[in-house]
């Protein structure tokens, strides 16, 4: 049984349920005057796509599962991925 878990959880796939897209992210930031969606808003702007940040981000959170997800874990992924 432990190395079916092991499996199942090295082998989850995180995806992202519904549309949004750069626009709608911005929008999203543009209302957040922390540091982090200042920061996050100016690598999205650089790159002109969320892309990489949605793949970036369900790669980060897959191996997060183990403590559990939440607010303050998708926070941190998104603070790493943007100083990054």
């Amino acid at each position: 049984m432990k190395e079916l878990v092991r499996y199942l959880l090295e082998n989850l796939f995180i995806d992202f349920q519904g549309s949004i897209d750069i626009d709608q992210v911005r929008e999203f930031l543009r209302k957040d005057d922390s540091r982090e969606g200042r920061t996050l808003l100016t690598k999205l702007n650089q790159e002109g796509d969320i892309g990489d940040m949605l793949d970036t981000l369900a790669d980060t959170l897959k191996t997060a599962l183990p403590r559990g997800i939440n607010d303050q874990v998708v926070r941190e992924q998104l603070l790493e991925y943007s100083e990054s």
